[in-house]
């Protein structure tokens, strides 16, 4: 595909429409204050930006989809506005990812004033992807799952919601904030026990809350692991209720031995994630740190 040729097609479109734009009368037209001839304009802006994309020039792609999206504003058609703002986000984030989420965050703005909150939190789990991989801003990650989840739950999708605080707990863990990635773990916990469809999943909820008692305090995690046999009667046989009762005894004993042995045991059968190994490995650390203070 000749690139340079679409990037020339695309810039006389956009010359063009900026031209129409500034022409007198341009605003005057109708009753609902829109015109042909603005219309017309964000039909071109739009043009250049898709010929833009297929010359893979993502910047004045999406520079072209903001110029539809505001002038969409202006006469007053939202819905245009938005779905421009989140073409021009998906455009800016292969070359701009700061430019896409203020994009994004645009049409979060006219979707939340719509009432759309569903099409609100997925743009808001969008953004929160650019913060972890391209931003690197695990904070501003968090905010954005949040939030998300948040509109999820106003709009009884709850499971979505959930799939967006299981990556806030996650992160909460990691950064030490274990209080509150219990919290979380545990009311996801809950709410799948009493689910039919998803009851098989909630041994793993439990599991990972029972993980992060136990950075906090030993006595935490054996108390944590009563309570959730009491309200969950199948955890008892999970092979991880059975793990954790068996690291509390490696624990008490002190014997980094035989916590390995029963970690190895459990990996061999049931892959242990990278989560679950961080976890493990920070409760390992205070048996060690036991040891050394004996010595």
């Amino acid at each position: 595909m000749d690139h340079s040729a679409k990037e020339q097609e695309a810039m006389a479109l956009v010359a063009e429409a900026d031209k129409k734009m500034k022409s007198p009368g341009t605003f005057l037209g109708t009753l609902f204050g829109s015109s042909s001839k603005a219309e017309d304009a964000c039909d071109m802006y739009v043009r250049a930006a898709n010929m833009f994309k297929m010359a893979k020039n993502w910047n004045a792609a999406g520079n072209a989809f903001c110029k539809a999206a505001r002038l969409y504003l202006r006469v007053d058609n939202k819905l245009n506005a938005a779905v421009s703002f989140i073409d021009a986000g998906n455009a800016f984030k292969k070359s701009d990812p700061e430019e896409a989420v203020k994009c994004l965050g645009q049409s979060i703005e006219i979707y939340t004033d719509m009432g759309r909150f569903t099409i609100a939190a997925k743009h808001h789990v969008t953004t929160a992807e650019i913060y972890e991989s391209e931003l690197l801003d695990i904070e501003k990650a968090v905010a954005q799952y949040e939030q998300a989840a948040d509109y999820y739950k106003m709009e009884e999708a709850t499971s979505a919601g959930n799939k967006c605080l299981m990556k806030v707990a996650t992160y909460a863990a990691q950064l030490e904030q274990y209080q509150r990635a219990i919290e979380i773990y545990e009311q996801i916990g809950t709410y799948a026990m009493d689910s039919t469809l998803l009851k098989y999943g909630a041994k793993d909820y439990f599991f990972k809350a029972a993980l992060c008692h136990f950075c906090v305090d030993m006595l935490n995690a054996k108390l944590a692991i009563q309570r959730y046999e009491e309200m969950f009667p199948a955890f008892s046989d999970s092979r991880e209720c059975k793990l954790v009762k068996k690291l509390l005894n490696a624990h008490e004993e002190e014997s980094v031995d035989a916590y390995t042995d029963a970690i190895k045991e459990f990996d061999s059968i049931t892959k242990l994630d990278q989560w679950q190994t961080t976890m493990l490995l920070r409760i390992k650390k205070t048996i060690q740190d036991d040891e050394s203070d004996l010595r």
